[in-house]
């Protein structure tokens, strides 16, 4: 064997190390939102003195917010076919397509936070709003932090081309992507919607 096919080999199990990984990491997600939709449906019921979720939630906003998040998974698939037929260009488009979705949708987050705090529904104020808050609050961190990875991916492969480490990177980055969707599916269908019906 030479040198090369070995480095080679070991580079592909260092990337199998880091897949199997972040699987791992995956879920220890889930885990954590697991407990927080818990403590949510403990908690959804005690809103003390301060407004209920029927007088708080706009389910149309939640509902374009919603359909944000789901085009960016769309958009992110796009990048990982044009990932597949080695087209850098059109890789780094879809990405960029992606990160302004993530980002409109962290605009609507933040704007319905500060209307509920400027309204006195604080995460202070009750239990309700301190689950509510800290469940959606945890997803838009999650969702902030793939936007810094969608912007150091453009970077990388604009610098280093579809390389195999590249490759990996965004594979990893793309199910964290879709696991963050699913996530505000089940916030969407556990919170948002029983709390305005």
């Amino acid at each position: 064997m030479s040198a090369a096919t070995i480095l080679e080999e070991e580079e592909k199990h260092s990337l199998h190390s880091r897949e199997f990984g972040f699987w791992i990491y995956l879920m220890t997600d889930a885990v954590i939102f697991a407990l927080l939709f818990a403590t949510y449906a403990v908690l959804s019921e005690n809103s003390a003195a301060g407004p209920t979720s029927k007088e708080l939630f706009d389910l149309s906003r939640t509902a374009v917010e919603t359909g944000l998040l789901l085009v960016s998974s769309l958009t992110f698939g796009m990048a990982s076919i044009a990932l597949m037929n080695d087209q850098k260009g059109r890789v780094v488009q879809w990405l960029f397509v992606t990160l302004l979705l993530g980002f409109a949708f962290l605009a609507m987050e933040l704007s319905e936070f500060a209307g509920m705090i400027e309204k006195g529904a604080g995460p202070e104020v009750s239990g309700f709003l301190s689950a509510f808050f800290t469940l959606v609050g945890t997803h838009g961190l999650h969702v902030a932090f793939g936007a810094l990875g969608i912007v150091v991916m453009i970077g990388q492969i604009m610098v280093k081309g579809l390389t195999p480490p590249v490759r990996s990177r965004l594979m990893r980055l793309g199910l964290f992507w879709h696991f963050l969707d699913i996530v505000w599916i089940g916030i969407f269908s556990a919170v948002y919607l029983p709390g305005v019906l």
